[in-house]
């Protein structure tokens, strides 16, 4: 009689059930992804097929949804790739939950205590290693180059030499850019350039740069010269101007030498403008964390500057489907999957991050309780087939 075919039928039906219960139980999970159960008929010697079995469990690796995250550290995945995790053991784990924050030691880990992998210090191409963050107060650096980008007025009139520079007397100077520095204690000082428009010759024109550092005009006047289409002519290299001991008496520093580059200035028809940028920084205290899309990790300080302290590296696998998933939101490396391929979010087909977001699951509760009905149909149907079985049997025993 057939009530193998019935049987495993149930049995088929039964898991069913099972991988949607735990995909409806896992709705809310960050990062987790649904499966699927994938059957297959059964033959042996016979026409007729001796039943179903399961085939496989199939993992559905689509991108769930963005949403909020409650924490700097949270990350999402917009594309494919994995979390790189070490685990407890020091095993190689892969995860698509971002919901990371630090531990006691300022690791970068989530839950179940695993630690990010990935390059410290933005040092990417170099073997990625568990991510602890260096969170301490950045100290104080001195300036050392200053790029201006600007337009000197081509049509403004040129000053004559007499009467003298006055940085008090409008009348003998064209323009003014300004901008902070600082010296080795970290102390800002206020970096005016004062530019004086001059006659030219041989069809240039030439502006004169004073440098006034904190109201007192130091270093030797460089002369900027254009073109008859304004663009620069000299210098083209950094101009090198060195204001001795730019603290003074009472907080005495090192000697301050600024390369000053003009390669971006200008001189057309139109208003003065300029964007002083020059580098350096006072101290400061940490005061947050921020991720790239590009996995870099940034510490912001009070005195505004910003600094990368690690990169998050990331793996994608030839064959996602064969990974080994082994719960906790994580998966293995396993010889179906292939090795992993690593790098930087943004590179090598690896998705980006979207920092202070999380990806949440992609099961869809609505298309799971359809499964539902009809897996529950399914094992009606097989129930009904053994007991129609069980009534033929009873047939043919009660044959006189």
């Amino acid at each position: 009689m057939g009530f193998g075919q019935g049987l495993s039928g149930l049995n088929a039906a039964s898991q069913n059930l099972d991988v949607i219960g735990n995909n409806i139980a896992n709705a809310s999970t960050i990062g987790f992804k649904a499966a699927t159960a994938s059957f297959a008929d059964v033959y042996a010697t016979s026409r007729v097929g001796l039943g179903v079995q399961v085939a496989a469990i199939n993992q559905r690796f689509a991108t769930g949804s963005i949403v909020e995250g409650n924490g700097s550290l949270n990350m999402a995945l917009n594309d494919k790739g994995f979390f790189r995790l070490q685990d407890t053991t020091g095993g190689i784990v892969y995860s698509r939950n971002g919901e990371f924050g630090l531990d006691k030691n300022n690791y970068v880990v989530n839950a179940m205590g695993q630690r990010l992998t990935g390059y410290p210090g933005g040092g990417v191409g170099q073997d990625p290693v568990p991510l602890q963050l260096a969170l301490g107060d950045v100290a104080p650096t001195a300036t050392t180059t200053a790029q201006l980008t600007a337009n000197l007025r081509a049509g403004a009139t040129p000053i004559p030499a007499t009467p003298a520079f006055d940085i008090t007397n409008a009348d003998t100077y064209t323009n003014r850019a300004t901008m902070t520095v600082y010296d080795s204690l970290g102390n800002g000082h206020t970096m005016d350039q004062y530019f004086i428009k001059r006659e030219g010759a041989g069809g240039n024109s030439v502006y004169e740069v004073r440098y006034v550092l904190d109201g007192t005009e130091q270093g030797t006047p460089q002369q900027l010269t254009f073109n008859e289409n304004g663009t620069i002519v000299s210098p083209l290299t950094p101009v090198s101007i060195t204001f001795p001991n730019p603290g003074g008496t009472t907080s005495p520093a090192d000697d301050l030498t600024i390369a000053f580059n003009y390669g971006k200035v200008t001189q057309f028809a139109g208003d003065f403008s300029n964007t002083p940028l020059p580098d350096g920084n006072a101290s400061g205290t940490f005061t947050g964390l921020a991720v790239g899309s590009d996995g870099s990790i940034v510490a912001s300080y009070s005195s505004g500057a910003k600094t990368v302290i690690g990169t998050v590296a990331l793996a994608r696998f030839n064959n996602e489907m064969g990974l080994t998933p082994i719960g906790g939101n994580a998966w293995s490396e396993s010889p179906e999957s292939g090795q992993p391929v690593l790098g930087q979010p943004g590179t090598n087909s690896l998705s980006t991050i979207t920092g202070g977001k999380l990806e949440a699951s992609n099961v869809n509760t609505s298309d799971e309780l359809v499964n539902m009905i009809i897996a529950q149909r399914t094992y009606q149907a097989n129930a009904q087939t053994i007991k129609t079985q069980d009534q033929v049997l009873q047939t043919l025993l009660q044959i006189r």
